[in-house]
């Protein structure tokens, strides 16, 4: 996925629109698949995430670098994610499970038990490395922006965290199979 620049001048309403227009399904996406479901459906938790960031992005409108407005939407989106994680619940007792669930949400939307595994045996960087990756078609520059790390150290976490989700999955028995969706080139 190429982020669309929106062009630079005044950051004024006619510029968030544009931001939105450009971005707004990007971040709704990047939520729905990082957030669990609620009753087999897409809660509103990733429509309020995804309008957390854009109100951000308006907030701090001249942070917002020009070309890459999608790496800097997303690194905030990883923040808001992260700090949505962290909020503590009240849950009913009825809907306590009665084992901890140690899945990544992000996790949760691969449906195949393997990959599942394979993925559940990396660290949460090479995780987040690979489904930005694959997932929001990430790499590049834009993959650094928001890793918030040089283009030369993008390009070599995510040929690192390849690399590991080779061997896992070797380990795992699944050589068979191709990691393919999983390492897109970028």
């Amino acid at each position: 996925m190429t982020s669309r620049a929106v062009p630079r001048g005044p950051r004024d309403d006619a510029w968030f629109e544009r931001l939105f227009a450009a971005h707004a399904t990007a971040l709704s996406r990047y939520f729905r698949r990082r957030l669990p479901s609620r009753d087999g459906g897409v809660g509103p938790d990733a429509e309020d995430l995804a309008a957390e960031v854009l109100a951000t992005a308006w907030r701090r409108r001249e942070d917002v670098p020009d070309g890459a407005e999608l790496p800097w939407l997303y690194r905030t989106a990883g923040f808001v994610l992260a700090n949505h994680r962290r909020k503590s619940r009240a849950l009913p007792l009825a809907t306590v499970p009665d084992e901890p669930d140690d899945v990544d949400p992000a996790d949760l939307a691969v449906v195949d038990d393997e990959v599942r595994r394979v993925l559940g045996a990396l660290s949460p960087r090479d995780r987040r490395i690979l489904l930005l990756n694959a997932w929001d078609g990430l790499g590049g520059d834009d993959l650094a922006g928001v890793l918030g790390v040089s283009r030369g150290g993008a390009d070599a976490a995510l040929s690192r965290a390849r690399s590991r989700l080779r061997a896992a999955w070797a380990e795992e028995g699944a050589g068979a199979r191709t990691s393919a969706p999983l390492t897109q080139e970028g």
